[in-house]
């Protein structure tokens, strides 16, 4: 019913830049929070960043300052800029929407498939 397609992932050299984007579709009556999470091989998921619907953010300390997270509601969709990346932020990025499907339902959690980000050189 509800949807989360990521995209624009891939590989780029230390010290690069990469914009990912999620797009939310299918029956959607409101969103709430959008994050995007990532887990690197080996490790657990965790937050990279979120936003809510009045554009309120959160980042993980490890990259503040270099990802930022933006959304567009009229688009169901939200964004990370990526700049400055580092080898340790190579992982598999997952986009995350707390979405309210109709005016009857309640708020449910929905995940992308994810999208692969490798820094190397």
């Amino acid at each position: 019913q509800v949807q989360l397609v990521e995209s624009g992932g891939g590989l780029v050299q230390p010290g690069g830049s990469l914009r990912l984007s999620c797009a939310a579709s299918g029956s959607i009556f409101s969103i709430n929070v959008m994050g995007w999470y990532r887990q690197a091989p080996g490790k657990q998921r965790e937050l990279v960043a979120v936003i809510t619907s009045g554009d309120s953010t959160n980042y993980a300390d490890s990259v503040k300052g270099r990802l930022t997270i933006s959304r567009d509601n009229a688009k169901n969709t939200v964004y990370l800029q990526m700049n400055s990346l580092r080898p340790e932020d190579t992982a598999v990025y997952y986009c995350n929407g707390n979405i309210r499907s109709s005016y009857f339902s309640g708020w449910s959690d929905y995940w992308g498939q994810g999208t692969q980000v490798t820094v190397s050189s």
